[in-house]
């Protein structure tokens, strides 16, 4: 009887392994070891696809920037509604995969994805009016938005011990010790007030863009 074949080696298997291993252990649990023992190969067959860690976790953060909609950049929605909509997606994104986060925070680099990502939002702000250094800056701006929403939780942030909050020295954190249990709604609606503020005072910018820049 003939042994099972083993599944082929592929790129998107890689990275589909390795991003498992960061959401779960996170970035320092990534070796070529570690990879070729959970994909049931030699370590060197590896290197037929990525010649170095640092090759790998940039193609795991790019698959997370392609699970980022783009579409609103495409279909007719306001240039306001695009980033509204763009931003709620690319953040559901790193919330799925927050230890890649540091991995994107340093910008596309040479990554398809993400640059796909970068060019989207510039191209459609220019087209909407923004003049392209003020496009720059939103494309920069709401980056920094999305990306310190991912690196943690605030809600989280605080214990669930009453006893840890003394109304002696912190009188106006009688509740803090409840935050926990509602974590996801407080940074949820913590999000889409940043989100909203930011895009109140953009429109107020782009309002007072003069005609024909």
């Amino acid at each position: 009887m003939a042994r099972p074949r083993k599944p082929l080696l592929s790129t998107d298997r890689i990275v589909t392994t390795a991003r498992a291993l960061v959401d779960t252990e996170g970035l320092s649990a990534v070796s070529t070891r570690r990879l070729a023992a959970e994909l049931g190969v030699s370590g060197p067959s590896l290197y037929n696809h990525f010649r170095t860690k640092d090759q790998i976790l940039e193609a795991v953060a790019d698959s997370v920037s392609a699970q980022v909609d783009l579409s609103m950049f495409e279909d007719g929605r306001d240039w306001r509604t695009a980033l509204h909509d763009w931003a709620v997606s690319y953040r559901a994104a790193l919330r799925d995969h927050p230890n890649i986060v540091p991995v994107l925070a340093r910008g596309p680099g040479r990554r398809p994805a993400g640059l796909r990502l970068a060019d989207a939002v510039f191209g459609a702000m220019v087209r909407a009016g923004w003049p392209p250094a003020q496009a720059t800056s939103i494309g920069a701006l709401m980056r920094y938005f999305i990306m310190g929403s991912a690196l943690g939780s605030f809600a989280g942030g605080f214990v669930d011990d009453e006893a840890a909050y003394d109304p002696a020295a912190y009188p106006h954190l009688g509740q803090a010790h409840l935050l926990a249990d509602q974590q996801d709604k407080i940074d949820d609606r913590a999000f889409e007030t940043g989100l909203t503020a930011l895009l109140d005072g953009l429109t107020v910018q782009f309002e007072r863009l003069p005609p024909g820049v």
